[in-house]
């Protein structure tokens, strides 16, 4: 009787149809017992390749030494290995029809050595003790409509660093060092998720994790696979979830990598026009192939699955979805039906976000969709991509452009703060602050705004209100917070000494003030995608760059009235409507001592008024200060 342990004839079939939803359980290096002896299960898919074999330190890296036997009908090459073991390091030698040999990583390799070696690392990553059984529990019921998403973005190899040395060059923490001061400084702020930028292995430290080689292997520059494993359980164990970027757009050129996998172009559509990004000089995934989809779902199910993520960020969706993307006339070419849609990528993305929420109830599949691209977060059912969230770029550039602005401009660009709510629920949004927006010389995000040293910190104090009382789920990159005055780099940690200056720490006061306001109070959060949950109290007040609304709860109590004045003047006699004659508290106000405000006394409840103001029959006065922020609860 066949060991099941091995490659089957039925796992042949399901990855013939792209549907082996475990397929990382088969293919990739496996340690395992046959017939009472220890050894190693290898298997690799090279169907055009003339032979495999497996070469590393245990047969002095002979490529004649040990050849794989071919399976038929899929191409897929495996053999069981005595002599080799968990920490050993192997690649593949690919044979190509026309005798060229090249070797390769494992594409489903767990484990990769430290750049500038790429081979693959034998590893074990079924033993580990979990203890995240609560958080997965709820986690079945978590709702990315109506719970609270406040994700900090975090690139792992610069938020902090150890003191670089000769004997620690590069100075990265491990994945357990993150674990603990990372989850401390969440659970400090209130923020509810980390995301993290570039988890899988990748040669390159500037591509931030974007242009990946071994797509089942967390990054060596942090640790072990079983490190990554208690950094996921750690966070959950402290109530965090985790979000993985994760990149199906395009993989890079290395000549050990996916590239030409068995001399021809395996992963990558065979048609440079469709087969090669132009600007990134990268390739491109081959979406018509059953098996290179089933590669992308089964790597997305591994990491959720494997390793409890809690969500996926998809990188560069826009450059999948559009056949001319990036690419000039004559670099591309039309679909069937002589459209720019990529038809197999639609298709691939409602097979993987249909089987992921499937098998996963309660995790986030997030798009990173930068065009105006129709019914990306609609069900598949309905013609949709069914994301659950989309990164709402429109409103990302709009918020800028206006914050960038003189205070004296603004009046004349009123609108670029309020249209977002025109478009608001076409899609489940995700207002993002991420990291592509303070490197390459767009500054950070203290540096983007106007006016004196002071003034700056008071702008960027005013912004992050808005975009906490704004609907959408929410994302702020690292260094934010606390008012990073340099772009990031990767190749520093950010600049924590910052905070020995009160104006940084004001800020980060108020930025967690904000966190814990928003987590604490449902009104701000579980009507995000539905337009009961916002109202306007006056969005056209132009002139004087301020801005009022409503966030109500579904309840109708404990709702929230936000007022935020966008320019240096103060206004003494400020009258704000409302909806009705409640008391309103005040919960919130930016002139706080303790956010580096004037700490003038002022009554913490105001009782509203017969009187008509904003097209409202109540309103109440109060003393908006220059660029003040006022929250109040009623």
């Amino acid at each position: 009787m066949p060991d099941t342990r091995f490659i089957t004839e039925f796992d042949q079939y399901l990855f013939g149809q792209g549907t082996h939803y475990d397929l990382y359980n088969k293919l990739g290096a496996h340690p395992m017992t046959v017939d009472e002896e220890e050894g190693v299960y290898f298997a690799v898919w090279a169907p055009n390749a003339a032979a495999v074999s497996i070469v590393g330190d245990f047969n002095e890296w002979d490529e004649n030494a040990t050849p794989m036997e071919r399976l038929e009908p899929l191409g897929i090459y495996q053999i069981f290995l005595t002599e080799i073991k968990v920490g050993d390091i192997y690649k593949y030698c690919v044979t190509a029809q026309d005798g060229k040999k090249t070797l390769k990583a494992d594409p489903y390799g767990f484990q990769a050595e430290l750049r500038p070696n790429n081979a693959s690392v034998v590893a074990d990553i079924s033993d580990f003790k979990w203890h995240d059984s609560r958080w997965m529990k709820k986690r079945e019921k978590f709702d990315d409509k109506k719970n609270p998403m406040f994700v900090y973005e975090v690139h792992p190899g610069s938020w902090k660093k150890h003191e670089q040395t000769e004997e620690d060059e590069d100075g990265f923490y491990n994945y357990r060092e993150i674990a603990h001061e990372l989850a401390a400084y969440v659970k400090d702020m209130g923020y509810t998720h980390v995301e993290l930028m570039g988890i899988a292995e990748h040669p390159f430290d500037g591509s931030w994790g974007y242009q990946v080689t071994n797509y089942f292997a967390p990054t060596s520059r942090h640790g072990s696979p079983e490190d990554f494993q208690y950094f996921m359980d750690y966070m959950h164990e402290h109530n965090i979830g985790v979000i993985l970027d994760w990149v199906p757009a395009h993989f890079p050129r290395d000549a050990f990598g996916l590239a030409e996998f068995d001399g021809t172009c395996l992963y990558e559509y065979a048609d440079p026009r469709k087969g090669e990004h132009p600007d990134w000089g990268t390739k491109v995934f081959d979406y018509g192939k059953t098996e290179v989809q089933n590669f992308l779902i089964c790597n997305a199910l591994f990491w959720l699955e494997h390793y409890h993520v809690d969500g996926l960020r998809v990188d560069a969706v826009a450059s999948m979805l559009y056949l001319d993307y990036g690419r000039e006339d004559g670099q591309w070419v039309p679909n069937i039906y002589g459209g720019n849609e990529n038809l197999e990528a639609i298709e691939f993305f409602k097979h993987l976000n249909t089987i992921v929420k499937k098998r996963n109830p309660g995790i986030v599949m997030i798009a990173e969709e930068s065009t105006a691209w129709p019914k990306v977060t609609d069900k598949a059912e309905y013609g949709g991509l069914d994301f659950s969230l989309k990164w709402n770029m429109g409103w990302m550039h709009d918020f800028l452009e206006y914050m960038k602005l003189d205070p004296y401009f603004r009046k004349y660009n009123h609108t670029k703060m309020n249209f977002a709510m025109v478009y608001a629920y076409s899609e489940n949004y995700m207002l993002v602050l991420s990291h592509d927006e303070v490197v390459h010389l767009k500054c950070s995000m203290i540096e983007k705004m106007p006016g004196s040293y002071e003034d700056k910190f008071k702008n960027l104090m005013a912004g992050y209100a808005f975009m906490t009382g704004h609907p959408g789920k929410k994302l702020l990159f690292m260094g934010q917070d606390f008012g990073q005055h340099r772009e990031w780099s990767e190749k520093r940690e950010l600049d924590w000494f910052l905070l020995d200056k009160e104006p940084n720490r004001h800020l980060q006061a108020f930025v967690k003030e904000l966190l814990h306001l928003y987590k604490n109070n449902k009104c701000l959060y579980e009507y995000d995608c539905y337009p009961e949950g916002f109202e306007w109290i006056n969005a056209d007040d132009g002139d004087r760059s301020i801005f009022s609304f409503v966030r109500h709860s579904e309840s109708g109590k404990s709702n929230m009235l936000f007022v935020i004045n966008f320019t240096p003047v103060e206004r003494p006699d400020y009258r704000v409507g409302t909806t009705c004659r409640r008391k309103h508290t005040l919960v919130l106000s930016s002139d706080d001592k303790k956010f580096g405000g004037t700490g003038k006394r002022r009554p913490k409840e105001y009782k509203p008024a017969k009187k008509e103001c904003d097209g409202r029959k109540y309103s109440f006065r109060y003393k908006l200060p220059a660029y003040g922020v006022a929250v109040f609860k009623f």
